[in-house]
């Protein structure tokens, strides 16, 4: 019987361990979306897995920044690359081929095997976005998270922080593409105003509403679209709001349960914190890649100006 009770005691363990075993301690199939309890990771988290060998941390935005400190083990990852922004139409922002990207992220040391991290270095968002959906889109966004807080959480809870430039061992990424990402402008044009559909104009306020002119743009928005300012997502340091917070944001863009939403801004970028924070809100969203540069510069489509702002064009 005490033989018994030992086995019944260490199967419990086991299933005890499993269920508190972190997130990712197995690559995700490719080709799925992260949820709400993946999408972020918490600075304890990685401070306690800086070490796995499967985690590879991405910094984001320019190397000056990145010379003056950093997380210790991260990879520097230079967001103007045109690697990862250049496309085939020739549109300030796109998202480039899936053979261009695997190649890109492979020489940072990404493998279909990794957890990636990804955090900037300021209070801003929008790059670390962009990165995540572009990582979604190659299919590896369910084995993606991004810091929360990035690196001002960090440096404010005084863990430590390194000037040494890594050496990365090359990795080999095969994408699975994932086609619940992007959309274009003829999905767009065919769903202005269609119910289930919710688009969302990610611009500050004052381009929404068609009172100041993009460079070189038309004045206004998507018909039907309603605005949600990229800036309003996230807190002074940078850190996404609470669910209720975001649910009700986007609520008043004119967001609905249910809906399928598409958002945009000027040219992809900043509308990729408003795909970030709706897919954790678990909407189906996609990204207009070629946004309001797209839509502008086709003269047929319609642009919309907010009550009391004159029409122009």
């Amino acid at each position: 019987m005490g033989r018994v009770r030992m086995a019944v005691f260490a199967i419990l363990c086991g299933i005890a361990a499993f269920v508190v075993a972190p997130a990712f301690a197995a690559p995700a199939p490719c080709g799925g979306h992260g949820d709400k309890n993946t999408m972020l990771v918490s600075t304890a988290w990685l401070a306690d897995h800086l070490n796995d060998p499967n985690v590879v941390v991405l910094v984001i935005w320019n190397q000056a920044d990145f010379n003056k400190g950093h997380i210790p083990g991260s990879v520097f990852m230079n967001f103007m690359d045109t690697h990862l922004m250049t496309g085939p139409t020739g549109l300030t922002m796109e998202l480039p081929p899936m053979s261009q990207l695997a190649e890109t992220f492979g020489k940072l040391g990404v493998t279909n095997n990794s957890h990636i991290i990804l955090y900037q270095v300021g209070s801003s968002f929008t790059a670390t976005a962009r990165l995540y959906l572009t990582l979604d889109a190659m299919g590896l966004g369910a084995q993606t998270s991004v810091l929360d807080g990035g690196f001002l959480q960090w440096k404010s809870e005084g863990r430590a922080v390194s000037t040494e430039t890594r050496n990365v061992k090359p990795g080999v990424v095969t994408p699975c593409p994932n086609g619940e990402v992007i959309t274009d402008i003829s999905y767009v044009s065919a769903n202005m105003h269609h119910p289930g559909v919710a688009i969302v104009d990610a611009r500050a306020a004052e381009f929404y509403s068609g009172a100041t002119q993009p460079d070189k743009q038309r004045f206004g928005h998507i018909p039907g679209a309603g605005n949600l300012p990229f800036p309003t997502l996230t807190d002074s340091t940078g850190r996404l709001k609470s669910p209720d917070e975001l649910a009700k944001l986007f609520h008043d863009a004119g967001v609905k349960q249910g809906d399928h939403v598409v958002v945009y801004c000027h040219i992809g970028q900043q509308a990729s914190a408003a795909y970030f924070a709706a897919r954790y809100l678990g909407y189906d969203v996609r990204l207009f890649d070629g946004s309001w540069e797209d839509w502008s510069a086709h003269k047929d489509l319609p642009a919309e100006t907010s009550p009391g702002v004159p029409a122009k064009q």
